[in-house]
């Protein structure tokens, strides 16, 4: 009986230094804000251009029909 104390005893304590852990991870993420995180992070790549290219075409397109 003692051991399986010991052992629960041993896994709250694991528990609660995870969840200290995830808390600071979190409030440490809220002093930036999201869009603040991203920018950026598409820079350079090849895919995000062309899908970004596909997408002005296709609004302009939608532009075009609704006039």
């Amino acid at each position: 009986m003692a051991s399986k104390v010991q052992e629960l005893e041993t896994r709250v304590a694991r528990l609660e230094r995870e969840l200290r852990d995830v808390k600071a991870q979190i409030k440490a993420g809220e002093q930036v804000p999201w869009y603040e995180q991203i920018v950026g992070v598409f820079k350079g790549d090849a895919d995000y251009a062309e899908i970004t290219r596909l997408g002005r075409a296709i609004r302009r397109a939608d532009r075009r029909r609704s006039r």
